[in-house]
């Protein structure tokens, strides 16, 4: 039987862009018994001769420089927004309102005001609105949430969060738009920080206050013949406080030599820990259980009794960063076909609860005080299912 398609348009092109775009050619090879095809019907950017290229890598129907042209076309279900973060509000409202599912990179706003409307935009259930927390996607992310919710962690005390890389080292490297608050909304908090501060919500529940210092180390970049003043901060170390009781530590840096992409996690209970490191994305270190070999073990996740394990290759056959975007994708696809099972993906509801607590660690750096997070408001949040 011949499978419906959704039709899908992606915003952007370069960056993560595409790695969604690279998860779309690989959806169907994984999970070809998904309930819709995924069908890339136009790829949109600014300039059009790099759109059409794209286009025609992978696969497109057809290349776009106008994202309003997207939002209207009844000819698209689905828009991907992977644009620069002043472009994540406009386009996805446009679409919503136009009758179409949205998958939006994070952060979902540049502020928890931004985050707001859009979330606004998709509340009333109608089309699915997700924000493209990528990392939740990962098999041995997901095992660790598993054991959480299964309680094997038991009451939780810690959770330690780290991501950080060397972008930002060289003072000679370009201004761009991820310098200038105006444009990204903040430096490494909504583009490092934000992945952590997710899964923090994910596996440890919401963050009621925070601490925060932040530096700016090379302020001015060179733009043209001319040095253009860096309005975002290059580092940012934090606390976090957890309704449950639990507190946390926050580090996130792009001003790290060598490190190339280094995100870690610790999660610590009263029966046992967990600790997952980017670099070796397909390890879940555990330490749960008694007897006199009660060490932290290391568990390679991928038996086919694991999240998504036999979808790509046999067990102890690892998988790569763009697995994650493939499952989301598939998640996504499976919300927009009205097929979905438990949530593990972002809501934007979600998008607006990781906007809020960056926003409090940017007030907090900003005035030296200890600054309660406010929750999402009652309404944005979902119903729970029937």
């Amino acid at each position: 039987m011949t499978r419906p398609a959704l039709r899908v348009a992606v915003l952007g092109y370069t960056g993560v862009a595409r790695a969604h775009l690279t998860a779309l050619r690989r959806h169907d090879e994984v999970f070809p018994d998904a309930p819709a095809a995924l069908r890339l019907v136009a790829v949109c950017g600014r300039t059009r001769s790099a759109v059409e290229d794209a286009a025609r890598r992978y696969g497109a129907e057809r290349a776009v420089t106008e994202w309003q042209a997207l939002a209207e076309d009844p000819s698209v279900d689905v828009l991907i927004n992977a644009a620069p973060n002043d472009l994540h509000a406009a386009p996805s409202i446009a679409a919503l309102r136009a009758g179409k599912a949205v998958l939006c990179e994070k952060p979902l706003g540049r502020t928890a005001r931004e985050s707001a409307e859009m979330t606004r935009a998709g509340a009333d259930g109608r089309h699915v609105a997700m924000t493209g927390f990528n990392y939740r996607f990962m098999p041995a992310v997901l095992l660790a949430r598993h054991m959480v919710e299964a309680g094997d962690l038991g009451r939780l005390y810690h959770f330690r969060c780290r991501y950080s890389d060397d972008s930002l080292v060289d003072p000679r490297a370009p201004w761009g738009w991820r310098h200038d608050r105006e444009l990204a909304g903040s430096g490494v908090i909504g583009d490092l920080a934000a992945h952590p501060l997710d899964l923090a919500g994910v596996l440890a529940g919401p963050i009621t206050a925070v601490t925060a210092v932040t530096r700016t180390f090379v302020p001015h970049r060179p733009r043209g013949g001319t040095a253009a003043p860096v309005t975002v901060e290059d580092a940012v170390a934090a606390t976090l406080e957890f309704q449950n009781g639990a507190v946390g530590t926050l580090e996130a840096s792009g001003m790290c030599p060598g490190r190339k992409n280094l995100f870690t996690f610790e999660l610590n209970g009263e029966r046992g820990t967990v600790i997952w490191d980017l670099e070796r994305l397909n390890e879940l270190r555990v330490y749960h259980g008694d007897g006199d070999a009660r060490g932290l073990a290391d568990v390679l996740v991928t038996e086919r009794s694991h999240p998504y394990g036999g979808r790509w290759w046999p067990p102890g056959h690892t998988l790569g960063w763009e697995s994650g975007f493939v499952h989301q994708l598939e998640e996504f696809g499976r919300r927009v076909a009205g097929t979905g099972g438990p949530m593990a993906g972002a809501t934007f509801t979600d998008g607006l609860a990781c906007a809020l607590v960056c926003d409090a660690l940017l007030t907090a750096a900003e005035t030296g005080r200890r600054i309660a997070v406010p929750p999402v408001p009652e309404h944005f949040i979902p119903a729970p299912p029937q």
